[in-house]
């Protein structure tokens, strides 16, 4: 992929495809403003696992992962296939994601 350029999907829009590798695409429903404050909250708590790990703190780390989890799930990258859920299981999910992440950042 290069960059600038937005990532192959499959033809169901389900998956986006990197480097020949199928990813879950995030949920088109999220709004580009929630979905850009969630993405935000992903790659903090990327950049805090990779110090964490570098730095030994096992917890941090626990932590940190924990918080790429629940912004992958806000955005409907894990835990139940976007797909599958009503309209009101999607936008529950990615409407509660930020405060909750909010609440988990670190100060």
């Amino acid at each position: 992929m290069e960059a600038g350029r937005a990532p192959e999907k499959t033809p169901d829009g389900h998956s986006v495809v990197v480097r020949g590798r199928r990813w879950r695409a995030t949920d088109p429903s999220v709004p580009e403003e929630t979905a850009a404050r969630l993405r935000r909250h992903l790659m903090a708590a990327r950049r805090a696992v990779r110090a964490a790990t570098a730095a030994g703190d096992a917890r941090a780390e626990r932590s940190a992962r924990g918080r790429v989890h629940r912004a992958k799930v806000a955005l409907g990258e894990r835990g139940t296939p976007w797909w599958e859920q009503s309209g009101s299981d999607r936008r529950q999910r990615w409407e509660q994601g930020p405060a909750r992440l909010d609440a988990d950042a670190p100060r």
